[in-house]
C-alpha cells in the first residue's frame, strides 16, 4: 500500500513538470531560425525571453498560427539592437509580418533574403538606421498590403517596380534621402491605389500625369523638391481626403482647381501657387487647411470652416485679404 502511494504521488509530480516534449507547440525549424537571429542581434535584453526552457510560441516578439504552430510574426519593436538584418529572417516561411522598428542601432540594406517570404503582407522597416537603396526586389513580395520603410537612411531613387504590388493599401517611403523622380509607374497601380508618403526626401521633377487617372486617399508629397502642377489629383469625381504638397515648388492656378466633397485636409503651403481661392472652398468640411507663403490673390471666401483656422494659415500671400485676415480695401 505505501508503495502505490509512492508511485502514484511520484506520477502526479511528474505530470506537474514543464514536459516541453509533451506540451510544445513551436515548430523546431522555426524556433533553430529564431536562436540564430537572436545571435547575430548580439543575445540582447530584448530577447530575452527566447530561451529552450520556453516554448518559442510564447516568447515575447513572436507569434504562432493557432492551428499549424508556425510562426507567422515577428515584431520586434523599440529595444537595443545592434547590427544587421540577418539573412535567416527569411528562412521563417509562413511569416506574415515582419516588424523592425525603432531600433536606431540596426543598420546595413535591406536583405534580399526577405524575397523568400512568399507570405508577408506586413513589412515594417522603420525609424532605424537601414542604408542603402529601396529595393526592387520587394516586388517580389505579391501578398505585401503594407510597406513602411520610413525614417530610415534610404538613398537613390525610388524602385518603379514597386507598382506592380496590386494589394499594397500603404507606402510609407517618408523622412528618408530619396533622389530622383517619382515613377511613371506609380499611375499605374492595378489593384488597390495605396495611400502614399513619400514626404521628407529630396524627389525632383514633376508629378507623373499617369498619376492624376487614379484615386488616392491619402497623398503627402511634402517637402521635397517637386515643382509643376498638382491639380490632377483634384476634381468632382475623386475621393482624396488628406493631401499635403506643402514645402514643394509647386505653380499653378488655385482659381482654376476643382476640389472634392471628400476632402478634409489640405496643405499647400511654402510653394509658388497662384490666383484666388475658389468660392466652393467654403462648402467643405476642413479640419486642416494651410494655403500660406504662395502668391495668391484676393479675398478669402467667407463661411464654411475657411474662417475658423488662424490667420497663419494664408499668411504670406502676394495679396489675400479677407476674414481672418485684414479686411480687403
Amino acid at each position: 500500500m505505501t508503495k502505490l502511494i509512492f508511485f502514484s504521488i511520484t506520477f502526479v509530480f511528474l505530470l506537474s513538470l514543464p514536459t516541453l516534449s509533451r506540451f510544445q507547440r513551436c515548430n523546431k525549424d522555426d524556433e533553430n531560425v529564431l536562436f540564430k537571429i537572436k545571435k547575430s542581434f548580439g543575445n540582447p535584453y530584448l530577447l530575452a525571453s527566447w530561451q529552450k526552457t520556453l516554448d518559442c510560441c510564447k516568447w515575447y516578439n513572436v507569434e504562432c498560427d493557432a492551428n499549424t504552430s508556425r510562426i507567422i510574426s515577428l515584431t520586434i519593436f523599440s529595444g537595443n539592437i545592434s547590427g544587421q538584418i540577418p539573412d535567416e529572417v527569411g528562412d521563417l516561411p509562413y511569416l506574415q509580418t515582419l516588424v523592425l522598428r525603432k531600433l536606431t542601432n540596426l543598420t546595413g540594406e535591406i536583405p534580399s533574403a526577405i524575397t523568400k517570404l512568399t507570405h508577408l503582407t506586413m513589412l515594417r522597416l522603420s525609424w532605424t538606421n537601414l542604408s542603402g537603396p529601396v529595393p526592387s526586389f520587394l516586388s517580389k513580395l505579391t501578398n505585401l498590403n503594407f510597406l513602411d520603410l520610413a525614417f530610415n537612411d534610404l538613398t537613390a531613387s525610388i524602385p518603379p517596380e514597386l507598382s506592380t504590388l496590386k494589394n499594397l493599401n500603404v507606402i510609407h517611403l517618408d523622412r528618408n534621402r530619396l533622389t530622383g523622380v517619382i515613377p511613371e509607374s506609380f499611375g499605374t497601380f492595378t489593384g488597390n491605389v495605396p495611400d502614399l508618403y513619400l514626404s521628407h526626401n529630396q524627389l525632383t521633377g514633376t508629378i507623373p500625369k499617369s498619376l492624376g487617372y487614379l484615386n488616392f486617399s491619402t497623398i503627402d508629397f511634402s517637402r521635397n523638391q517637386l515643382t509643376g502642377d498638382i491639380s490632377m489629383f483634384f476634381g468632382t469625381n475623386k475621393t482624396i481626403q488628406t493631401a499635403d504638397f506643402s514645402r514643394n515648388s509647386f505653380e499653378f492656378n488655385i482659381s482654376e482647381v476643382v476640389f472634392p466633397a471628400s476632402l478634409t485636409s489640405l496643405d499647400l503651403n511654402h510653394n509658388k501657387i497662384y490666383g484666388s481661392l475658389p468660392a466652393m472652398l467654403t462648402g467643405l468640411n476642413f479640419q486642416y487647411f494651410n494655403v500660406s507663403y504662395n502668391r495668391m490673390c484676393g479675398q478669402i471666401p467667407q463661411g464654411g470652416d475657411l474662417q475658423t483656422f488662424e490667420n497663419t494659415s494664408y499668411f504670406h500671400n502676394r495679396c489675400l485679404c479677407g476674414s481672418p485676415l485684414p479686411a480687403c480695401t
